[in-house]
């Protein structure tokens, strides 16, 4: 099958983010997206918000940017839409968050949002979509061509465990530690095309996978593969989906900046006529698995001779490779940002402090969800 790829003419940037909707008063996830959108949309075409859109769930409001520049433009973008969802929420009694999870309620109360694609996903996946009460942001940068897409797809395979510990917020799962950093990571794996990426050589393999994919019935279209990195051929980008809720705005930015400046920097090693590097998918897997057991805390595998390198100092040296990437794109103080995160300490980190040891159930975890909400209102670590 042909899938015709809209280029983009430089690496813009796009961001989805997944919000939670809770009870202001005792912190539980709250069926209300489809009241709140339906206000938010009056006056819209089709009665519907360009950037406040419907998830699975009815707890859950994704806000989306349009193509934007620059981080600072996108950051701009988004707050302006959240601006709006909190305004509804909270003349609800609401209040909103962004984590990988939430810390107690439960997948089986949630309710589906009304969308028949939803219902086909849920009939199809069943128990496995049922239980998807996650969150996740997304960043989207654009490729010129769409072999480029694949070639930087593939190299940005090997920093997928960097961008999941250093997103890391999913510790509790159902009122429960889980004792990992990103349970999330793991809760969605269970869809068989969710998870690490597929090895696809160029353009026609991808055309061809998916060929095969569709004409089976795996799928009915490509937006059904959600690989942690995928060529979108609709946008002319790659996504990078790989991130956990991200509480605050100034992380969110910072992931944005990272994301941005790694793939304008492959881009510009590829103009150079350097390969890209391909990772080993067993090297993938096991880094995954680390980031998402460990997060910021884990060694992670540099080579086929097992030598480990702190995931911190990994995503050091990373920032300073990309640093001049990110000055011509503006981006140079959202991602020194990175610095501040791993100073500060990751989200799964401050929600275990909040919460204190053996800490399990509503009442026990109700202080991890006030402070989500304190920290993306107030766009401060650990507030």
């Amino acid at each position: 099958m042909q899938i015709d790829f809209n280029s983009s003419p430089g690496p813009s940037l796009g961001i989805e983010v997944e919000l939670e909707l809770v009870d202001a008063e005792t912190g539980a996830l709250a069926s209300a997206a489809t009241d709140l959108l339906a206000e938010l949309g009056e006056g819209h075409p089709q009665g519907e918000h360009p950037k406040a859109k419907h998830e699975l769930f009815e707890c859950t409001v994704e806000i989306i940017t349009g193509i934007c520049g620059t981080v600072a433009d996108a950051r701009a973008d988004l707050e302006a839409t959240l601006a709006e969802v909190r305004g509804a929420a909270e003349a609800r009694g609401l209040a909103l968050l962004c984590s990988g999870t939430h810390p107690f309620s439960a997948w089986s109360d949630q309710q589906v949002s009304p969308n028949p694609r939803y219902a086909r996903l849920v009939e199809e996946m069943q128990w496995m979509a049922r239980r998807l009460q996650i969150f996740g942001v997304h960043v989207h940068v654009g490729i010129r061509s769409p072999e480029k897409a694949i070639s930087i797809a593939n190299a940005l395979a090997g920093y997928i465990p960097h961008f999941l510990a250093l997103s890391a917020s999913s510790p509790y799962w159902e009122g429960r530690d889980t004792g990992l950093a990103s349970s999330r990571s793991k809760v969605f794996e269970g869809l068989p095309t969710a998870g690490l990426p597929a090895p696809i050589e160029n353009w026609a393999d991808f055309e061809q996978y998916m060929e095969t994919l569709v004409s089976s019935a795996a799928i009915s279209t490509v937006r059904e593969v959600w690989w942690d990195i995928r060529p979108h051929p609709e946008f002319g980008t790659v996504e990078l989906r790989m991130c956990d809720g991200i509480p605050t705005m100034s992380e969110i930015c910072a992931v944005a900046a990272l994301a941005q400046s790694l793939v304008a920097h492959l881009d510009g090693l590829d103009d150079r006529g350097f390969t890209l590097p391909r990772h080993k998918e067993w090297i993938l897997r096991q880094n995954k698995w680390r980031a998402g057991r460990h997060g910021l805390d884990t060694d992670l595998i540099v080579d086929q001779q097992g030598r480990l390198e702190p995931a911190r100092d990994a995503i050091t040296a990373l920032v300073e490779e990309v640093t001049p990437a990110a000055g011509r794109l503006g981006c140079t103080d959202e991602l020194a940002h990175v610095g501040r995160m791993l100073e500060v300490g990751p989200s799964y980190e401050r929600q275990r402090k909040v919460a204190g040891p053996d800490a399990a159930g509503p009442d026990a975890l109700k202080p991890v969800v006030d402070a989500l909400v304190r920290e993306l209102a107030t766009d401060t670590m650990g507030a």
